[in-house]
């Protein structure tokens, strides 16, 4: 996106303390966004997120909240009110997930499915409904973070890959319920190397999956959180003002390879 395209706009990124989220904060202050930066547990690496933001010539707010409770969703569309009087753009990023072999059905509980579809599903809808009278008034735009899991059935566990099927659906049922003043979309990638990766599977491991998960991709590379980032912005764009109720696969071409 180029420098000031996103001029005057504020946003809100929930799970934007690293990977996916901080490289969609980041940019969007590049362009020229003002950001709310969510964390639940890690405020140091939202700090530094928020201190890369200010360097890229945005301003950051830096707000702790947990997308399952409603309460702090309501807290995060206001610390955005507060701080610029409004709110133009909303990234539900946040996720969370348990890694369980599909073929496994006693690996998962009814609290693993409950935690999962609260963070991911239920978080995303109290944003949308938090910030629906503001975006409504800016005309603005929700990008949900999804994953190609929601499509294709795959990923960290059957739990997970449901929650992200449910989000898809979600997705088209408020970019209907909300139109024309709100646009909504998402985007849903394959592997990404972020930092949570490496930390759940160590250097060496992590290093391993990212090089098998390129190998499996047509275009031979695994993607980068950047490259989520810049499906983000484009969908929140005045480019993509046409756009709304899609699903974006930004995977490098990987849903080619699976099995249908």
């Amino acid at each position: 996106m180029q420098q000031g395209g996103f001029a005057g706009k504020v946003a809100i990124v929930t799970g934007s303390a690293s990977g996916i989220g901080a490289a969609v904060a980041v940019s969007l202050a590049k362009a020229g966004a003002r950001v709310v930066i969510n964390y639940t547990k890690s405020e140091t690496e939202a700090r530094e997120t928020a201190a890369l933001v200010e360097r890229a010539g945005g301003e950051a707010r830096v707000v702790r909240g947990d997308v399952a409770d409603d309460a702090d969703c309501r807290a995060l569309a206001e610390a955005a009110r507060e701080a610029w009087g409004r709110v133009d753009i909303l990234v539900n990023n946040a996720g969370t997930t348990t890694f369980a072999a599909h073929g496994d059905l006693d690996a998962l509980s009814s609290d693993d499915f409950a935690r999962i579809y609260a963070v991911n599903v239920t978080g995303a809808f109290q944003m949308i409904r938090a910030c629906r009278e503001t975006l409504k008034e800016t005309r603005g735009t929700v990008v949900n973070v999804s994953s190609i899991a929601g499509i294709a059935g795959v990923g960290s566990s059957v739990a997970y890959a449901a929650s992200k099927g449910a989000l898809n659906t979600m997705t088209l049922s408020l970019a209907r319920a909300l139109a024309p003043e709100i646009r909504v979309n998402a985007v849903c990638p394959g592997y990404v190397a972020t930092p949570w990766f490496e930390k759940r599977f160590g250097e060496v491991r992590f290093a391993q999956i990212t090089a098998e998960q390129a190998d499996a991709t047509p275009l031979k590379r695994a993607g980068e959180p950047q490259d989520i980032a810049n499906a983000v912005l484009y969908l929140a764009s005045p480019v993509a003002r046409h756009i709304t109720g899609v699903m974006l696969v930004v995977d490098g071409g990987l849903h080619l390879s699976l099995p249908r």
